[in-house]
C-alpha cells in the first residue's frame, strides 16, 4: 500500500504548528489526528508509537495527521501542561476538516501525555472513535472517556503503571486492553499494537 506522506503548517494559538499528513491511497474515510508523548521527556511527533498510530489510521483508509505541540521542533510557542496543547489539537482537527471535509468521521488518538491531551480534546470535539495508547493517567487529571474509547496498556509500564490506569478506568467500567510485558514505549510490540487498533476497527464503517 503506497501511502504519501505530507508536511503541512497552520497558525495556531500560539503560532504556527507544523506536522504531517499520511494520505491513503484511496477516497478517505474518515480523518484521524494523533497526539504525542511529553514534550519536556523528548515527546515529539516522530515517536514511533505516534508514527506507528499514523500509520495505521492511514492503512485503514484515514487521512492521518500527526504533528508537534506547541514549542517542539518547528511549532512556535511553550510548552502549557495541557492547556494549551489541548488546543493545538483542536486548531490541527479544524485545519484538518477544513482541508479534507468536515463530513469526514474524526479519529483522535494520543500516547501518553497525548493521550490525556486527545481525552480532553474529546471532550470538545465529540470524535466518532478515541484510541489510547499508554495514556497518562495519574500523571494528569484524566477525564472520563466514551466508553466505546479503545484503551491499550503494557502490563510493565514503568511510566504509567497499570494500576493507575484500572484505578482510572475502574468507576468507568471502562476495558482496557493489556499487553503482556509490554513496557510504556511498547518496544518490540508496535505491529501487535497496530494489529490491536486494526481489530478494533474491523468491521466498522469508519
Amino acid at each position: 500500500m503506497a501511502l504519501a506522506l505530507q508536511k503541512f503548517s497552520l497558525t495556531g494559538a500560539a503560532g504556527q504548528l507544523e506536522g504531517l499528513v499520511h494520505m491513503p491511497d484511496d477516497i478517505p474515510c474518515a480523518l484521524a489526528v494523533v497526539a504525542h508523548p511529553l514534550p519536556t521527556m523528548g515527546g515529539n511527533m516522530e515517536n514511533k508509537v505516534a508514527v506507528t498510530l499514523a500509520k495505521t489510521f492511514a492503512e485503514l483508509g484515514c487521512v492521518a495527521l500527526r504533528f508537534n505541540f506547541r514549542g517542539v521542533g518547528a511549532s512556535e510557542g511553550e510548552f502549557t501542561g495541557g492547556d494549551g496543547e489541548e488546543q493545538d489539537l483542536v486548531d490541527v482537527v479544524h485545519y484538518a476538516q477544513e482541508q479534507f471535509g468536515e463530513e469526514l468521521p474524526l479519529l483522535l488518538s494520543g500516547f501518553s501525555f497525548g493521550g490525556y491531551v486527545a481525552a480532553r480534546a474529546a471532550q470538545r470535539l465529540k470524535p466518532q472513535h478515541l484510541i489510547l495508547a499508554a495514556p497518562a493517567v495519574g500523571r494528569f487529571a484524566m477525564p472520563a472517556v466514551s466508553p466505546d474509547t479503545l484503551v491499550i496498556h503494557g502490563e510493565h509500564d514503568d511510566v504509567v503503571p497499570l494500576a493507575d490506569a484500572l484505578d482510572w478506568a475502574r468507576p468507568q467500567h471502562l476495558p482496557i486492553v493489556v499487553l503482556p510485558q509490554a513496557e510504556h514505549f511498547f518496544h518490540g510490540r508496535l505491529t501487535q499494537l497496530r494489529d490491536i487498533v486494526k481489530r478494533h476497527f474491523s468491521g466498522v464503517e469508519l
